[in-house]
């Protein structure tokens, strides 16, 4: 069978612009959750975000493709260009047809279409770009990927919100078992604009706080919402052995995904088989899981499936649970992908990164892992997702050897 090996990372977080710098943030507890400043938020009910702040796309991209492409694509390509760089991959020197590309996308370049309507409106059709034609797209994060790295093997694009970008990499895996060499994969997200954020407040999960440090508490029985966010990761899979010079993060070992139930229905959430399945996939037993990365909705009734799922797989308090995205906020199809190179760092390093500002008080029966990291020696990681809809989507990834 065909391992898929994690090669290379690209990272753009609320709390920090590359792999380092974001992983140091991590483990210091730095949160990047704030009052929004991309605009003003004053009439709206939620007012925070995890924004990626000091990002410059014109110090990283040419400056033809800044005027086609919105903010959300531009942090792609360039998450993109930091991954290739940190596998050693240069795509001139790669069979065009032997590269894919495979993301998640959960809205599209909502900020672009939000200002291209505004011109409709305001100035008339003449003043609309001809970009708008793709610039707001939910695929287009792959198209400009591809084209800019000259990749034209299999490619597509996930749409199951939150739990997209897990399925992005499980659908980059299946590539690879099909003698692609080198794919592409992840998500990242971005929709703070008036047009996204109104676009996300009708499903009443976006919290009303205006305190940072209290405004997204998943497991705490002060939980009332998340925070949203923008960023997330994109990362090199490959064909284990395929280029010489591999130095491998990680294996993605295992994938599994499920669909809740009809709301109203009396049947339970899908995440217990969801995980279920991805531990089968990856042929380990709930006993070989060092570490959860849980996809922490931060609702009362979600956090307590979350909860029942976890202890009936592993039983209670056996694995450490860990969700560093309460220092970014939901990043949407970003989010999933984020946390596995968190999964994989952890196992680098040794050490399980904190969950902040939440008490954990909604968790009984987990090992929350909180305020601080802890060390621990770490082989494999499980790492969940859920999206709005009912997507369910879990991971395994574990060391190479």
């Amino acid at each position: 069978m065909t391992r898929a090996v994690v090669t290379g990372l690209g990272v753009l977080s609320p709390n920090g612009l590359g792999v380092e710098q974001y992983w140091a943030a991590t483990l210091k507890g730095v949160t990047g959750i704030a009052p929004i400043t991309r605009f003003d938020p004053a009439g709206y009910p939620s007012r925070l975000a995890g924004e990626v702040d000091g990002f410059d796309a014109g110090e990283h991209l040419p400056s033809r493709l800044l005027p086609q492409t919105d903010h959300m694509t531009r942090m792609a390509l360039v998450a993109s260009d930091w991954a290739l760089a940190d596998a050693g991959v240069d795509p001139a020197e790669q069979a065009e047809f032997g590269m894919g590309v495979v993301t998640a996308s959960a809205s599209g370049g909502f900020e672009f279409g939000q200002r291209e309507l505004e011109n409709l409106w305001r100035r008339g059709s003449r003043h609309v770009s001809a970009y708008q034609s793709f610039a707001w797209f939910y695929a287009v994060n792959t198209g400009q990927i591809s084209i800019r790295h000259g990749m034209r093997g299999p490619s597509g694009v996930l749409v199951s919100e939150q739990a997209g970008g897990l399925d992005a990499i499980a659908q980059a895996r299946r590539h690879l078992r099909r003698d692609t060499d080198l794919v592409l994969t992840g998500g990242v997200d971005s929709s703070l604009c008036p047009w996204g954020l109104v676009a996300q407040l009708p499903s009443g999960r976006l919290s009303t706080s205006a305190d940072p440090d209290a405004a997204y508490l998943p497991f705490d029985r002060r939980a009332a919402g998340h925070v949203p966010g923008e960023g997330g990761a994109i990362l090199v899979l490959e064909r284990a052995g395929a280029r010489p010079g591999q130095r491998p993060y990680g294996e993605v070992a295992g994938w599994g995904a499920g669909l809740d139930p009809a709301p109203g229905s009396d049947r339970p959430s899908a995440l217990r088989r969801t995980a279920e399945a991805a531990l089968a996939d990856a042929g380990v037993d709930a006993a070989d899981v060092d570490v959860v990365f849980a996809d922490a909705a931060g609702t009362p009734e979600l956090d307590a499936a979350e909860v029942a799922a976890l202890v009936e797989v592993f039983g209670a308090g056996r694995v450490p649970v860990t969700a560093p995205k309460t220092m970014t906020g939901r990043l949407y199809s970003g989010g999933a992908p984020l946390d596995v190179v968190a999964a994989l760092l952890s196992i680098r390093d040794g050490v399980i990164p904190p969950s902040v500002n939440t008490a954990g008080t909604a968790a009984d029966g987990l090992d929350l892992v909180l305020d601080t990291p802890r060390p621990a020696a770490l082989r494999t990681a499980l790492v969940l997702a859920r999206g709005f809809g009912g997507f369910n989507s879990a991971v395994v990834v574990r060391a190479a050897d």
